[in-house]
Order: C-alpha cells, then sequence, then structure tokens
C-alpha cells in the first residue's frame, strides 16, 4: 500500500490537506497546482531530487491530490506518496529542455480533462521552481481558466508543526548538535576548510542510531576573519587561521526537516570587541527566546534581541530569524514569518523558527543561532542543546 513509504500518517496527511483546502474555499479556488518541493512533499510524501525539472501536485477541493512529473520520476513517486497510482501521472521525456515543446502542454492538458480548464487554478508564481516561460505556456494552454498567485498560500499552513513533525525536527536537532559538536573537536589553525567540511558533512550524514542524516537545504557556511563580515560565503581550501574567527551554520536534516544551528570559533586571544559582542549576543537570545511565549508577537522577540545589542553599541539592520521545518534546496527557511521588528504575526503553540542574529560587520563578524519551538505556555524551547557563546581555542 502506497501509505507504507510515506512518512506520515493519513491522518497527518487528511489534516494538512484540509487546512489548505479551507483556505481554497476562502479562496474562491477550484485547484491548485503545487510547484514548491516543500509543499509538494508536505502533501503528498514526494521525495526525489528531481526539483530541476518541472513537476507538481495538483489539489483539487474534493479527492486524493495528483502528482504530476517526468516519466522516469514516475516510479519515485510510487515510493514515496501516499496516494494510489492513479493519481501519479507523468510526461514524456520529449518535454525535457525541448525547444519546441514544453512539460507545462501536458500539464495544461490534464487540467483540461479534469475539467479545471474554465476554473480558478491557484499558482506558486513567486517560488524557485516555477519560470517565466512554464508560466507563458501554462496560460497559452489554458486560455480561458483564471490563474491565481498564491505563492504562499501552503507554506503559511506549514507554520505549525504537528507532534509527528516534531518528532523529525528533534531528529534533525540532534543531528546539528553532534556537527557542531565535531567541529568544535577538529578545527583548529592549519587545518584547510575543505578537509572540515567534509567530516562534518559525514557526521551530519551518520546521524545518530535510527535518526540519519539527509542533505541539508543548505550547505554549510564557514566565512573566517574579514569573509566572515558576508553571510553566506561557503568554504575553500585555505587554512583556519590563528587570530582568526569562524562561524559554523549548518543544519541537521531529517527526512526533509531542518534544525539549523550556528556557534562561532575564535584561534587565539579574542579581542575586546568579539567577547563583548558575544556576551551581548547571548543576552539577546536569552532575552528573545524568554519573549518568544504564546500571544507575543514575531517583532517582540527581535525588539528583545535589538534592547541588548544596543548595550555595546550594536545596530542590526536585518531580521533575526524566520519560519523553518521541512525544505529543499536553496533554502531551509519557511518564506512566512521573519523575526523583525515589523512583523506582527503573534506567535502560536508549534511555531518553529531559526533565531539567527548573526553579526556581519565591516571586517569581521560571528553568528550565534538557535531552532526554537513556541510552546504552549513559557518561554520558546531551543530544539538543540549546545553552549551558547563563542568557543575559543588559545
Amino acid at each position: 500500500m502506497p501509505l507504507g513509504f510515506a512518512p506520515f500518517s493519513k491522518a497527518e496527511y487528511d489534516r494538512r490537506i484540509q487546512l489548505v483546502r479551507n483556505e481554497m474555499a476562502a479562496a474562491d479556488l477550484d485547484v491548485l497546482f503545487i510547484t514548491n518541493p516543500s509543499n509538494q512533499n508536505w502533501l503528498t510524501g514526494y521525495d526525489g531530487w528531481s526539483f530541476y525539472v518541472h513537476q507538481g501536485v495538483i489539489l483539487p477541493l474534493e479527492g486524493d491530490p495528483y502528482w504530476w512529473g517526468r516519466m522516469q520520476d514516475a516510479n519515485g513517486a510510487r515510493r514515496t506518496v501516499w496516494m494510489e497510482e492513479d493519481h501519479i501521472i507523468h510526461y514524456a521525456d520529449r518535454y525535457i529542455q525541448a525547444t519546441d515543446c514544453h512539460p507545462m502542454e501536458d500539464l495544461a492538458s490534464h487540467l483540461r480533462i479534469m475539467e479545471f480548464g474554465h476554473k480558478r487554478i491557484g499558482i506558486e508564481m513567486e517560488t524557485y521552481y516555477y519560470t517565466a516561460r512554464a508560466h507563458e505556456v501554462l496560460l497559452d494552454g489554458l486560455p480561458d481558466a483564471q490563474l491565481v498567485d498564491v505563492s504562499t498560500l501552503v507554506n503559511w499552513k506549514r507554520l505549525i508543526k504537528s507532534n509527528e513533525e516534531l518528532d523529525f525536527m528533534r531528529r534533525a536537532a540532534r543531528i546539528s548538535e553532534l556537527v557542531i559538536h565535531r567541529a568544535m573537536e577538529l578545527a583548529e589553525p592549519g587545518m584547510r576548510k575543505h578537509d572540515l567540511v567534509g567530516e562534518l558533512f559525514k557526521t551530519a550524514v551518520q546521524g545518530e542510531d535510527d535518526s540519519w542524516g539527509d542533505y541539508p537545504a543548505i550547505v554549510p557556511l564557514l566565512p573566517s576573519g574579514e569573509d566572515a563580515s558576508a553571510p553566506h560565503l561557503t568554504w575553500n581550501g585555505e587554512a583556519l587561521k590563528k587570530g582568526e574567527a569562524t562561524f559554523i551554520e549548518q543544519s541537521g536534516c531529517y527526512r526533509r526537516y531542518h534544525a539549523p544551528l550556528c556557534r562561532t570559533i575564535f584561534f587565539g586571544k579574542p579581542p575586546k570587541h568579539l567577547l563583548d559582542a558575544s556576551l551581548a549576543l547571548t543576552e539577546g537570545l536569552n532575552a528573545g527566546i524568554d519573549v518568544a511565549v504564546p500571544g507575543n508577537r514575531a517583532c517582540d522577540i527581535a525588539r528583545a534581541l535589538d534592547t541588548e545589542l544596543l548595550k555595546v553599541g550594536i545596530e542590526r539592520p536585518n531580521r533575526c530569524g524566520y519560519a523553518v521545518g521541512v525544505s529543499y534546496p536553496p533554502d531551509w527557511g519557511e518564506h512566512t514569518v521573519s523575526l523583525r521588528a515589523i512583523d506582527e504575526t503573534v506567535l502560536e503553540p508549534g511555531m518553529t523558527f531559526h533565531f539567527m542574529p548573526g553579526l556581519w560587520m565591516d571586517d569581521w563578524g560571528m553568528e550565534t543561532t538557535e531552532t526554537i519551538l513556541i510552546r504552549e505556555d513559557g518561554p520558546a524551547e531551543p530544539l538543540c542543546n549546545v553552549e551558547r557563546k563563542l568557543f575559543v581555542k588559545d
């Protein structure tokens, strides 16, 4: 039975689909076409490295969803989704990277056959995997339909995690802990960064016991010294150096669920400005976690952090976090709530965020971050257990 391959119970998928259909009905939509791989996974369980070609999930107001994609990936759908065989449809390989035809021609044909050719169809226009060409061809193939942009409709329904999802995130958090502990154990001046990253990848994939590691949506980020002023540099063949700070940002990943974590290490005696910044960062994290209670807002977390950082003269123009959960490359964020002073989203139990107040200054940088869970009452729960501090190897 296909459900045996999917990672969650049928009741869990029913819960998710009903949440989405409630929003569809409110928006007067007849069907959704979902291209975001994270949303496809969340609705159907589909999991494969096939998001570089056109694929998606068709979700009507009634009945099971359909997975639609490349013919050679249909077996992958059969091995991962919870639906039956007749809800897996595919297009021929001749459409792949062709100049005289496009996969959206096939999708439009299926939607017409399903009698959605004259209906209101929700699509995700602001996603990495729905191209301008795809939209143009789909419009041509459905001239009588109304295509409605609902880019984050499903994303927002993913915001509050179920107990089944939280179990996966806790497994991912344990892997994150293992990675950071391994980094602090191995890193030393003279060690080449790519050698360190190789060990961290090994740790992340091995995981622990039955919590094996999946590939994360973002690769390890390890900038050092002045490079640490840039948040999204990865690694190179250079050696770690005494007198420099390096932050290690990586996420454990279990069955596509993430729990990002970052710590900074300094070789030698840290300068005063780094020590002061680290202490303020820890106090800001603690303050933000304390106010991250149900009924407060996302902006309250950001403002609590800013208050502590301003005590040492640091102003951050960036958001300090975002919702996380299930995800695929190139980003582990859910593209919904941002932890920043202007986001007044009310916090509810089950929400999970990467609280990441990175400091990226003119010629230095550092990060101490946590993945946090909004609990039923009281302060948020950090899913990882690694001391919040600047790690020093002198």
